[in-house]
């Protein structure tokens, strides 16, 4: 990508689309373009079309979307299926029509199979059945990456798609029911600590094993493939290791300093007992990613404590 591209990122002000406006601008793009959710409904096509002809974006990075954790996507299935594809149709559908010359979709590793082989290589994808607690944002997903290579086929369209790893670091959420197991579990232990509980409750048994990589890693990881990859097969990024649950918690009281004992609570979900993706792919371009769990982990309470 040329220097003075025009870049739109959207969800600029996600976990992810924030991490890659920093990174962006740490390269020295400084011609990035940003909408709020509330400036541009990207679910709105005239809207998005609107956006399209007056900022003539050459690069967009698709980074909205409609995310949360097991109990948000359980709750609340119609709107993470609806507002998904509609985001994902308007923002393709719309860089395809303005002649953007090249795009990035980013997806979800919950895409794959929930008994899939470890680790998720890319060609696992519609497989097998998915996970049933987050089916309605992997189907959503799913449509955007065949979207991208439906218009690749089609046009000769540069559109890309990449699926992460669990994601975690600034900008998270942080709320008890709507977010994932990494900031609940710093959050839940920052608080007991401040209030000098005995214990924390971490759901689940424990046993499921998750990989999770530091956002501004991730950020790094898509300007790379921007800039370095063609296809229109989806490119796994992640980390290559994974953690259990239950160490997982161990090692964020530890980073947090708290001196109670741990409770799993048995009788809330696990969701998918493993989920490690092949990131032999992104490696053999050329990639790896440098930020450390542990040290990604006392970044993100950092943040949290700034915040």
């Amino acid at each position: 990508m040329e220097k003075n591209a025009r870049i739109y990122v959207s969800g600029h002000r996600g976990l992810v689309g924030s991490a890659i406006v920093r990174h962006l601008n740490a390269q020295g793009y400084h011609n990035i373009i940003t909408r709020s959710s509330k400036e541009l409904d990207l679910r709105n096509q005239q809207a998005v079309t609107d956006f399209y002809a007056k900022e003539k974006p050459d690069y967009v990075i698709v980074a909205a979307a409609k995310v949360g954790g097991i109990w948000a996507n359980d709750q609340y299935p119609a709107e993470f299926i609806y507002d998904n594809l509609m985001i994902e149709a308007n923002v393709i559908h719309g860089a395809h029509v303005a002649g953007v010359k090249k795009l990035l979709f980013l997806g979800s590793t919950c895409i794959y199979p929930k008994m899939a082989p470890q680790p998720l290589k890319e060609d696992y994808l519609l497989t097998g059945p998915l996970e049933p607690t987050n089916e309605w944002y992997a189907v959503a997903k799913i449509a955007g990456i065949k979207m991208c290579q439906a218009y690749h086929k089609q046009y000769g369209s540069r559109f890309i798609s990449a699926m992460p790893t669990n994601l975690y670091g600034p900008e998270d959420n942080f709320d008890l029911n709507n977010s994932h197991v990494l900031p609940a579990l710093i959050r839940k232990f920052h608080e007991a600590k401040i209030n000098g509980d005995a214990h924390v409750v971490v759901w689940g048994s424990g046993t499921p094993m998750r990989e999770f990589c530091y956002v501004d890693d991730l950020a790094e990881a898509c300007v790379f493939l921007l800039n370095n990859y063609e296809q229109p097969e989806i490119v796994n990024i992640g980390v290559g290791e994974d953690i259990r649950i239950a160490d997982l918690a161990k090692l964020v009281k530890k980073v947090v300093g708290f001196n109670g004992e741990i409770v799993q609570d048995t009788s809330k979900p696990d969701g998918t007992p493993r989920k490690l993706v092949d990131v032999s792919r992104i490696f053999s371009l050329g990639w790896r990613p440098k930020v450390g769990l542990e040290e990604g982990i006392g970044r993100a309470y950092r943040w949290y404590l700034q915040q």
